[in-house]
C-alpha cells in the first residue's frame, strides 16, 4: 500500500494509474479507523481497479474547536489498520495547505434545503465544510466511484446533491450502517466511551427497531412520546433529537404518504459523547 503524504506526489500517481486505464474507488475518512470503514473498502474493491482511501480531519466542518481538538488521531495505527486490511492501494494524507492552499475556509453551497434539515439545524455552516473537502479531493484523486457510509445518512444526502449540481464524474454508493455485535453503529467517537457505557448504549439501535414495528401501525406523534420516554428511563443518556423524515428531502414529517421512503434519525449523547444513527423503515 502506498502511503502519499502531499498533492503533488498524489497527482503524479493518479496520473499513472489513469494512463493505465484503471478504475478508481475512493472513500475519504476522518481517521480512527474501524471496520465500518473497511466495509467501505470491501464495497469498492468489487466495482474498482484501485482503491484509494484518505485520512484528513477536515478543520471547517466542525462549529466547536474543542471537538475539532478532542477528535482521535493516531495516524499510525490507521495506517496499520489499512495495510492488513489488504483492500487498500493507496492512502493519501494530505496537510492542511494541500486542501485550503490559502487559509481554510469553507465555499458556500446550495443543496436544495438538504443542509437546514437536523443536523443543520444545530451545526450552521457544517455541510459546507462537508461539502468543500469532499469536493477537492474528488478533483484530486478523479475516483470513478465514491463510497460513503449510511450512518452520516444526511451527509451522503448533501453530497450526491453537490455531485448532481457540480456534475462531477463520480458515482456516488452508500454503504449500510456497519454495526457492533450489540447493534450499536460503529462511529470514531465510540472510542471515547468505556465498555460498559458501549453496551448500554444498544437501546438506539433496539429502540430504532420498535419504531420500525411501530411504523404505520402507530402516529408519529405517539411513536415520538415512546420514544422520549425509553430515554427518560436512561441513566447518563440524554435524547438530543428523534424524527421521522422523507429520505429523499429529509424533511420531518407528522404524517405517513404511502408513495413515500421514511428513515428514523436519532441523537443520543451518553456520557458527553454524541451518538447518531439511523434506520429506513419498512
Amino acid at each position: 500500500m502506498e502511503v502519499i503524504k502531499n498533492k503533488k506526489t498524489l497527482q503524479d500517481f493518479i496520473e499513472r494509474q489513469k494512463e493505465m486505464g484503471k478504475k478508481i474507488g475512493f472513500a475519504p475518512t476522518m481517521g480512527a479507523l474501524h471496520k465500518g470503514h473497511l466495509s467501505l473498502y470491501e464495497e469498492a474493491r468489487k466495482d474498482n481497479d484501485l482503491v484509494i482511501s484518505s485520512i484528513f480531519v477536515n478543520p471547517t466542518q466542525f462549529n466547536n474547536p474543542e471537538d475539532l481538538e478532542k477528535y482521535p488521531r493516531d495516524i499510525n495505527r490507521d495506517i496499520l489498520i489499512l495495510e492488513n486490511s489488504g483492500l487498500v492501494d493507496a492512502v493519501y494524507i494530505p496537510e492542511v495547505t494541500d486542501i485550503y492552499p490559502e487559509k481554510a475556509v469553507s465555499q458556500h453551497y446550495d443543496f436544495d434545503g438538504l443542509e437546514n434539515e437536523m443536523e443543520g439545524k444545530s451545526r450552521p455552516g457544517h455541510f459546507d465544510g462537508v461539502g468543500t473537502v469532499v469536493e477537492e479531493l474528488f478533483r484530486q484523486i478523479h475516483p470513478d466511484n465514491a463510497y460513503f457510509g449510511e450512518k452520516d445518512f444526511q451527509q451522503l444526502a448533501i453530497i450526491r446533491k453537490m455531485v448532481e449540481k457540480k456534475q462531477l464524474p463520480v458515482k456516488i454508493t452508500g454503504v449500510p450502517i456497519y454495526r457492533a455485535e450489540n447493534g450499536l453503529a460503529l462511529s470514531s467517537r465510540n472510542q471515547r466511551l468505556h465498555e460498559d457505557r458501549k453496551e448500554a448504549s444498544k437501546v438506539i439501535y433496539q429502540t430504532l427497531n420498535k419504531v420500525n414495528d411501530w411504523f404505520r401501525a402507530v402516529t408519529i406523534p405517539e411513536i415520538k412520546e415512546r420514544v422520549t420516554d425509553i430515554f427518560d428511563q436512561q441513566q447518563g443518556m440524554k435524547l438530543e433529537y428523534f424524527l421521522i423524515a422523507d429520505e429523499e428531502t429529509l424533511k420531518e414529517t407528522d404524517f405517513f404518504y404511502k408513495d413515500r421512503n421514511y428513515r428514523a434519525f436519532i441523537v443520543v449523547v451518553v456520557d458527553g459523547v454524541r451518538l447518531i444513527d439511523n434506520m429506513h423503515l419498512d
